[in-house]
């Protein structure tokens, strides 16, 4: 079987900073940590779980690790104890009053792992939401409301926010409530199609003109777009990467929304026969959290086959 593989597949440049610095913090040895999971990724962060990384899911669980910290601190004659723990803040960002608490605390040497694609739409969003005036303005945001990369952009609203991965639903409060200011942004790795249709449409029912924030990642487009260009000329697609991984499923979603028979796997163990049994050309991508030796175990047994 002919495999086509994308020349994007694998990671983005968010991804490859935030893993360049967990394994800076790894290599210096110490206490090491992450908010949250680095990346949406089972195999990479079982690889960092064998090297000693903990994954902190709530500031709950930071506060519980370093009760034995304060304890050792008391013990000893120094006004501080040296003992640290080093933690990194996810690629998808988080809420901005959460890093504020962690970085509060004593014991904690916090440091940021957020994609700067993120980073500036967290940014963005708090310019944009801040009117001198004070007059209230709403933040419409096109994106998954359980994705920990929303949470971390609404954070930085000023005001009230709307979340739909929904166009129409956005759409359908913008006609309800005319009057309002609107922000509109976007989950950075959303479709940027469906994102323009948005735009469009507020710009005929709102009274004010609305204020567009472009937070969708180009790397994204690309990616999505490179992929509908091989599903064209194959019979079948594969995506690869993690199935709690937003841009992984959306990118299999897309190419699979053209009736091309389409199969996200998280590595080529998942790959059934079967399914390519008429199948002549595949098309081989994968999410941007994906490492490149999964992409490459999945070309090599495609192409046995």
């Amino acid at each position: 079987m002919e495999v086509i593989r994308s020349g994007r597949a694998g990671f983005c440049m968010g991804v490859a900073l935030a893993l360049k610095k967990l394994d800076d913090l790894v290599e210096k040895g110490g206490h090491v940590g992450t908010f949250g999971p680095i990346i949406h990724n089972p195999f990479v962060l079982e690889e960092y779980a064998q090297k000693g990384v903990r994954c902190f899911g709530s500031v709950q669980a930071v506060k519980e690790a370093l009760e034995p910290f304060y304890a050792f601190s008391e013990t000893v004659d120094a006004k501080e104890s040296q003992m640290r723990l080093n933690l990194l803040i996810r690629a998808h960002g988080i809420p901005h009053s959460t890093e504020h608490f962690l970085r509060s605390l004593v014991h904690v040497s916090l440091m940021d792992a957020t994609c700067p694609r993120v980073k500036e739409a967290q940014n963005s969003i708090a310019r944009a939401t801040q009117t001198e005036d004070g007059e209230p303005v709403t933040l419409l945001l096109f994106g998954d409301a359980n994705h920990p990369e929303v949470d971390g952009l609404v954070s930085y609203a000023k005001g009230k926010y709307i979340i739909s991965p929904e166009p129409e639903k956005l759409v359908e409060y913008a006609k309800k409530n005319q009057h309002e200011q609107m922000v509109l942004a976007a989950q950075t790795t959303q479709d940027r199609p469906l994102f323009d249709r948005i735009k469009q449409e507020l710009c005929t029912v709102l009274d004010k003109k609305p204020v567009i924030l472009e937070t969708i990642c180009d790397a994204t487009k690309l990616r999505q777009e490179e992929a509908l260009t091989i599903a064209e000329q194959v019979d079948a697609m594969v995506v690869v990467g993690g199935k709690e991984s937003g841009n992984t499923k959306r990118l299999a979603e897309l190419v699979f929304s053209k009736n091309i028979p389409t199969v996200l796997v998280e590595s080529a163990d998942e790959l059934v026969r079967e399914f390519f049994q008429n199948v002549k050309k595949v098309g081989l991508t994968a999410g941007a959290s994906t490492p490149k030796r999964l992409v490459d175990e999945a070309e090599r047994v495609l192409g046995s086959w």
